[in-house]
């Protein structure tokens, strides 16, 4: 049985590109976003391209759970790109048996480009809530994930990568750097409505801090986001938080 490594991510936090680069490799098979329309069924979330993920995906979250169990044994390392808040009303003890990620973002940056797909964002969408939920419950199980900054991978991919792979055990391997321009062919459906930017990227885009205001009526929000995000990053290695 192959080794399962998830990563819990909120939208825009460049959890794509994360994903393009564990397809380099040569060991691992990479699946995007499998409970995405689990999450729109349940939630009743508006998305761009709602109903065609609706049809292009199992909408019932035991059957994406064993999809996955069975994808296992096909890679020695298989890859899944989560959103946090997909899990919405889960039961989440199967995740003991993954090598957990969370990956988080600035959550100014994070607002004021998801407001270019969902123009009025609630917390639910920011995934910020159930990232912390879902730290909390699977620290004090003793599964301690991995959090990683999105700055710092950004501004260090080869030392931040290389980090990572350590702590879960593979070798890092230098093709994790670049891919080729277009996407690859595990995007999902919904590709041509979130990943403009990354389809035109070979690389990790070095950091650069945005100039974008969240607007006044999601200033309380972005307040909550603040308090889950500092909680989240203060627990980051300090190897990767400080790079």
């Amino acid at each position: 049985m192959g080794k399962i490594i998830s990563v819990w991510s909120g939208p825009r936090n460049v959890s794509t590109a994360l994903m393009y680069a564990f397809s380099q490799r040569s060991d691992t098979k990479v699946v995007d976003e499998p409970f995405y329309a689990y999450y729109l069924k349940e939630s009743g979330a508006v998305h761009p391209g709602r109903d065609e993920v609706l049809q292009h995906q199992p909408t019932d979250a035991k059957e994406v759970i064993d999809s996955i169990l069975k994808l296992q044994q096909s890679s020695p390392i298989l890859f899944l790109k989560n959103m946090a808040h997909h899990l919405l009303g889960q039961d989440t003890s199967f995740l003991l048996e993954y090598d957990n990620i969370f990956l988080v973002r600035e959550p100014s940056e994070v607002i004021t480009s998801l407001i270019n797909q969902v123009p009025n964002p609630t917390m639910l969408d920011t995934a910020f809530e159930m990232q912390y939920l879902l730290f909390e419950k699977l620290s004090a199980l003793g599964k301690q994930p991995i959090v990683i900054d999105s700055k710092t991978l950004l501004t260090d991919p080869k030392q931040i990568l290389t980090e990572v792979c350590a702590d879960l055990g593979i070798e890092f391997q230098p093709q994790m750097l670049s891919w080729a321009e277009g996407g690859i062919a595990e995007d999902g459906i919904w590709a041509k409505h979130w990943y403009h930017n990354v389809h035109k990227s070979t690389r990790f885009s070095p950091y650069k801090k945005k100039d974008a205001q969240v607007p006044r009526h999601l200033q309380e929000l972005l307040t909550e986001c603040n308090g889950y995000y500092r909680h989240l990053v203060e627990r980051a290695k300090d190897s990767i938080h400080d790079s």
